[in-house]
């Protein structure tokens, strides 16, 4: 795991965890490596890796079974999606719409842009 000197190590392993969850890597119900494996693994100390997973048990996506270990929570998936659509449309989309409206650009020319998109969304799907 490559880590950003921009944004705290325990944030970046959360985002590392939340993308395998969103992926279908990491499946409700799964155990996750143990914050001492995890830690060795990319060879972080075993407190980050704890801040990371008390964290992600906070919003709901781990659950810890004690003496077990962390699991995925069972609605781990529905929770992570509501919890990055509020901060697209709070963090993400606001500085995206002052640009649109600094560009003058127009509904044609986001509507070739999504086009695109959609066609790259419907090409993957194709292909699994």
């Amino acid at each position: 795991m490559n880590f950003s000197e921009h944004k705290n190590i325990f944030l970046q392993i959360r985002d590392w965890m939340v993308d395998q969850i969103l992926t279908g890597k990491l499946l409700p119900g799964d155990k996750i490596p143990s914050v001492r494996e995890l830690a060795a693994d990319i060879e972080v100390n075993r407190n980050t890796v704890m801040r990371s997973y008390a964290l992600m048990e906070e919003e709901g996506i781990l659950e810890n079974k004690r003496g077990i270990g962390f699991f995925v929570s069972l609605d781990a998936k529905s929770t992570l999606l509501n919890i990055q659509r509020k901060e697209f449309f709070t963090e993400t989309l606001p500085p995206i719409l002052h640009q649109i409206q600094v560009l003058r650009l127009d509904s044609t020319d986001l509507k070739s842009l999504l086009a695109v998109i959609h066609f790259n969304d419907n090409k993957h799907e194709e292909e699994q």
